[in-house]
């Protein structure tokens, strides 16, 4: 199979389009023809070794979590899915090796849920990540019909599915971003309010009150700035700040898990959940794609790697 990988750690530059193996398919796995492949800040991360602490890594390294694609092949006992049916998945194992820039990924029942039939590989691609991550911390702080929700980073990858998720469940969202990206938050249906310095005082411009629950997408010091206008402080999660638990607060870290992954899906599938893709690339251009996703401080969307969505 064809497949991006890394010989050593290594950052864009040292992407190589390569053939590879077809991965072996372990009892309870699956084979996937990948059609396409989301693109994400940690996969460089692992790549270039900032990762090596906390997750084992193998070479030759084809990085990637997310795809979509069809089931081609089922290992010894893995009966959720037939040969054929139409996949979404974040490929999390226990190790970092072979992963979603190839033409063929093998992938736990854990990781997979059916693809929305309404989506197209591309956006399909971009969902399983995000999605997760955004669905975890909504439902670690038990966010609820009736509940204000300060969302940090709400245009960003997360950010956006995260402040659908929460306007689904019935209650309001309090948004930062730039100006720049008000309007979009609108359309989503948040109350968007601009990040930085007051930012305090402004969410109390807009929520007298202050606010039951907050979600942190972007960092910084966006927990410690939630604890004062949170009606109980304990009341806040956060995907960026490994420092939330000592802040009182609480970090979530995405987990595979095909349950929540196939709820993810059906949001998706009933038009509650929408993903913009900025830019797709073919596989043997990773590397531009990694280059693109460093400027995404300019960018609204999600980058993925179109390996054979037509």
């Amino acid at each position: 199979m064809k497949a991006i990988a890394l010989p050593h750690y290594g950052d864009a530059d040292a992407l190589e389009l390569t053939e590879l193996p077809t991965p072996a398919v372990a009892p309870g796995e699956f084979l996937i023809r990948v059609k396409a492949a989301g693109v994400n800040p940690a996969d460089e991360k692992i790549a270039v070794g900032n990762l090596d602490g906390i997750m084992v890594t193998h070479f030759p390294l084809v990085p990637g979590f997310e795809m979509a694609g069809i089931v081609e092949a089922r290992g010894f006992g893995a009966t959720e899915f037939e040969i054929g049916d139409e996949v979404i998945g974040f490929v999390l194992k226990d190790w970092a090796q072979n992963g979603t820039y190839a033409e063929l990924v093998s992938a736990p029942a854990r990781t997979l849920a059916r693809k929305p039939a309404s989506w197209d590989w591309l956006h399909s691609a971009c969902l399983p990540l995000n999605g997760l991550t955004a669905h975890q911390a909504v439902r670690r702080i038990d966010i609820g019909e009736g509940d204000t929700v300060l969302i940090h980073g709400a245009a960003g990858g997360v950010g956006t599915l995260g402040v659908q998720m929460v306007v689904a469940r019935g209650a309001r969202v309090i948004g930062t971003a730039s100006e720049r990206n008000h309007d979009y938050l609108r359309e989503l249906g948040a109350t968007p309010i601009t990040y930085g310095a007051g930012l305090a005082e402004r969410v109390r411009e807009v929520a007298p009150e202050g606010v039951d629950a907050a979600l942190d997408f972007f960092g910084g010091d966006s927990v410690a700035v939630s604890r004062q206008v949170l009606k109980d402080p304990a009341r806040v999660a956060s995907v960026a700040d490994v420092t939330a638990p000592e802040q009182g607060g609480q970090l979530v870290w995405a987990r595979a898990d095909a349950d929540e992954l196939t709820e993810v899906a059906a949001l998706a599938g009933s038009g509650q959940l929408s993903v913009p893709v900025s830019r797709s690339f073919p596989l043997e251009q990773a590397a531009d794609a990694w280059r693109m996703l460093h400027a995404g401080s300019r960018t609204r969307g999600r980058i993925v790697l179109d390996i054979d969505a037509a």
